[in-house]
């Protein structure tokens, strides 16, 4: 499998476009005729530059307007495609798109298609150039790839071939099977796009809302079956417009689309197994099981505060590492570790964000496997000097900064907190609140980060993702997205902030980056933990006695369980099916980290999106002014 992308995909200059492309390990790139047109050298330059970062110019595009125009447009067309093949030479590539006709001046009919393609190809040969035709979605006689390719079989002619793109036909909702019956040589290059789905115009729909395979709606892996079937093994490239992507990082908009790739051919050979697909050897996607740890950095003094709210919670300081400053608090399955130690990640996550939480373990089947997948899938192993006693556990680097571990079931690994911790004397212990399990995970990050985050949970671990919705705060919307697996074992929530204004973006501002913002523990019974919470001299976030009654008027509570819910402050959702969730808040840490307590019955599996604005409305209040000093 050889990987490209158009230059137009991602932001920077050329040489920024060029060095970025090359860094994420592409193979090739597409040069948009815009990115040629703005760049100050030669055609010669040109080529030479691409070929020094080692990287192949496998395709020139956009050439519009070509077939069926009629005199004198027809002759003029043929004589810029001879000006373009000169030029194509001296960049050093051979091949050119071809784009369907949007030309309000063509004219329409396959034959007459066929034969400007047949003299094109002629002159091509001449030049050592070859043609492929694309059919746009927005095509004015042909926007189908199957009549693109029969105005190509009838062209027949060795240089012109056709041009699939996954947007173009699946934005139409054309089936891609149909695409198994083309000859693989006259598939002369694939160009790989998702969406979401959106119901719009489909020029501006492609102009603006392409992303990578893998972050949109599209059935871009049953696309890539059928090209796949056909025997086709040169270049997958990817053409993506994007607002975002034009002002983001063209480092890591770059690296995104390179996983993409490697990922839907991972994909596409496991669900094609009788087709040989050369594509990087790795694991398959992984089951975890649930979180088996948080890790916060602090000092001292912020670690006894952060200590004092998780004894309110029901949580139990039970274990000291045997050679760091890390201390182990447990309640039920549970595992909240503080590391107040002056040297390693930890002390460097501390420095760079203050309090945050700067490590997740996770529970897998095998984690030397995960590793090798999110290896191949271009993430980082992470690794730190092991001391006396210590487990070497396998690790990565998330996206944002953070650590992820992964912690063997049933092996030496999961042993850890016997093997590196000893255990502390009980003493005045806290009440236990009944909390079993880390229920969901929530990390904030900008709002054009949320697609590479996205991308890297789904494509290293077993999961699926939820339709993105709306939070609305006082200060702006926070978009939000869950990554989950069918097991709800693994549960993260994704929130993506646009401004500074809302909760999401000043927590991001003042802890100088995307973090885990929140960790919500599951209860067996709300109401029960409450009672011991408040024995625990646990505090809830405050929530407006005027939610509550319009809680009532939507759901028509009994008397009782209206009167428990308002009286602590415990926010309640129903689904349609009848499931119910319930959601109990910490008052807010630091600047805007939180705990919640949820408990979810008869099968719901949302996150009480419909409480967001009242819960963020009530942890607004609880933030200090602006130039305050934090107490």
């Amino acid at each position: 499998m050889k990987t490209a992308i158009a230059t137009v995909s991602i932001s920077g200059d050329f040489r920024e476009k060029l060095a970025a492309i090359a860094a994420a390990g592409f193979d090739g790139i597409e040069i948009f005729e815009n990115d040629f047109l703005a760049y100050e050298g030669s055609p010669a330059d040109v080529g030479k530059m691409v070929r020094d970062h080692g990287l192949e110019l496998c395709l020139f595009q956009p050439f519009r307007d070509f077939e069926g125009m009629p005199e004198p447009q027809r002759s003029r067309a043929f004589d810029r495609a001879e000006r373009k093949f000169d030029l194509m030479n001296e960049l050093g590539t051979d091949l050119v798109l071809v784009c369907s006709s949007i030309s309000p001046l063509s004219l329409g009919g396959v034959d007459r298609a066929a034969d400007d393609f047949a003299e094109l190809g002629e002159r091509a040969a001449k030049k050592g150039i070859r043609v492929g035709y694309e059919a746009l979605a927005w095509g004015r006689h042909v926007n189908d790839h199957r009549d693109a390719w029969e105005i190509v079989r009838r062209a027949n002619h060795p240089n012109i071939g056709i041009i699939l793109d996954s947007f173009h036909t699946l934005a139409r909702k054309i089936d891609p099977k149909s695409i198994r019956s083309i000859p693989s040589d006259k598939i002369f290059f694939v160009q790989l796009a998702d969406a979401p789905l959106i119901d719009m115009d489909l020029l501006y729909w492609s102009r603006h809302f392409r992303n990578m395979p893998g972050e949109g709606d599209l059935d871009v892996l049953g696309f890539m079956r059928a090209v796949a079937a056909t025997g086709y093994s040169d270049y997958l490239s990817l053409e993506i417009f994007n607002d975002q992507f034009r002002g983001g990082s063209p480092k890591s908009i770059s690296v995104d689309g390179h996983r993409s790739l490697v990922y839907l051919m991972d994909r596409v050979r496991r669900e094609e197994p009788e087709i040989a697909i050369e594509v990087p050897e790795m694991p398959d996607r992984i089951p975890v099981s649930g979180v088996e740890f948080v890790e916060f950095a602090a000092d001292e003094s912020e670690a006894e505060e952060l200590g004092a709210m998780l004894s309110a919670l029901g949580f139990e300081r039970c274990g000291r590492h045997i050679t760091k400053e890390v201390d182990l608090w447990r309640q039920g399955g549970i595992n909240i570790v503080i590391n107040t130690g002056h040297e390693g990640f930890a002390h460097s996550a501390y420095l760079l964000h203050g309090t945050c939480v700067c490590d997740m373990g996770l529970r897998v089947k095998d984690a030397a496997a995960t590793v090798e997948r999110a290896r191949a899938l271009g993430a980082q192993p992470f690794e730190q000097a092991v001391g006396p006693g210590e487990l070497k556990i396998p690790a990565i680097r998330g996206v944002g900064g953070g650590i992820m571990h992964f912690i063997d079931e049933g092996s030496d690994l999961s042993r850890v907190w016997e093997i590196e911790f000893r255990k502390l004397e009980k003493a005045d212990a806290p009440v236990n609140a009944g909390l079993k399990r880390i229920d969901h995970v929530a990390q904030t990050m900008n709002y054009e980060e949320m697609l590479t985050w996205l991308l890297f949970y789904t494509s290293i671990f077993e999961t699926g993702k939820t339709p993105m919705f709306d939070v609305i705060d006082s200060g702006g919307v926070i978009r939000s997205q869950a990554i989950e697996n069918a097991e709800g074992t693994m549960r993260i929530t994704m929130n993506g902030a646009e401004n500074r204004k809302t909760l999401a973006g000043h927590f991001i501002a003042e802890s100088f980056g995307s973090a885990i913002q929140h960790v919500a523990f599951e209860s067996g019974d709300i109401f029960a933990s409450l009672d011991a919470l408040i024995r625990n001299g646990f505090k809830p976030l405050q929530i407006s006695p005027n939610y509550y009654e319009d809680l009532d008027a939507r759901f028509g509570l009994d008397d009782e369980m209206f009167d428990r819910l308002k009286s602590g402050n415990i926010l309640y959702d129903r689904d349609d099916n009848g499931g119910e969730y319930f959601q109990l808040y910490s008052p807010i840490y630091g600047e805007g980290f939180f705990f919640e307590i949820v408990e979810r019955r008869g099968g719901y599996n949302g996150y009480g999106a419909a409480n967001s604005q009242f819960r963020i409305a009530a942890q607004k209040r609880l933030l200090r002014p602006k130039g305050m000093p934090r107490m």
